[in-house]
């Protein structure tokens, strides 16, 4: 497996901890749902800078039906993720809201092993109880 994935990780999270705090700032004088659609438009263009700039763009009939199928769930999920995520930080602390939107670590770990047949060994379903136990501990 290439080594790469753990930045792209690591990216992923320093850029979600900027999401919440900026979102938190964001939010304090817009509804959140009118936030999420500006959140929106601004991931359309820059996807789409990338996309172009790197000569990605492919023909829409050249991606399965399975493919697309899943990414408009995958769109779907992350669109009503997004709203929940504004209008949670419009209501509450970041530093409360943040740590029980991570339970979705504890839930991919599931659904992984449920849906995609992924191996729950000791060591991740010692790791996921250890988050979800952080999350109680800074949530409640």
């Amino acid at each position: 497996m290439n080594g790469n994935w753990r930045l792209f990780a690591i990216g992923s999270a320093m850029f979600a901890a900027l999401t919440a705090i900026f979102g938190k700032i964001g939010v304090a004088q817009i509804n959140s749902n009118l936030a999420t659609f500006f959140r929106t438009l601004v991931i359309l263009l820059v996807t789409a800078l990338i996309v172009g700039s790197r000569g990605e763009w492919q023909r829409p009939d050249h991606v399965s039906v399975k493919s697309l199928s899943f990414l408009v769930l995958s769109g779907i999920a992350t669109g009503l993720s997004w709203l929940c995520y504004y209008r949670a930080l419009q209501l509450a602390p970041a530093s409360r809201v943040a740590p029980i939107d991570k339970l979705s670590v504890v839930l991919v770990v599931v659904f992984a092993a449920v849906f995609l047949g992924e191996p729950l060994t000791w060591k991740i379903a010692g790791g996921t109880c250890l988050i979800a136990g952080g999350v109680l501990l800074m949530a409640l």
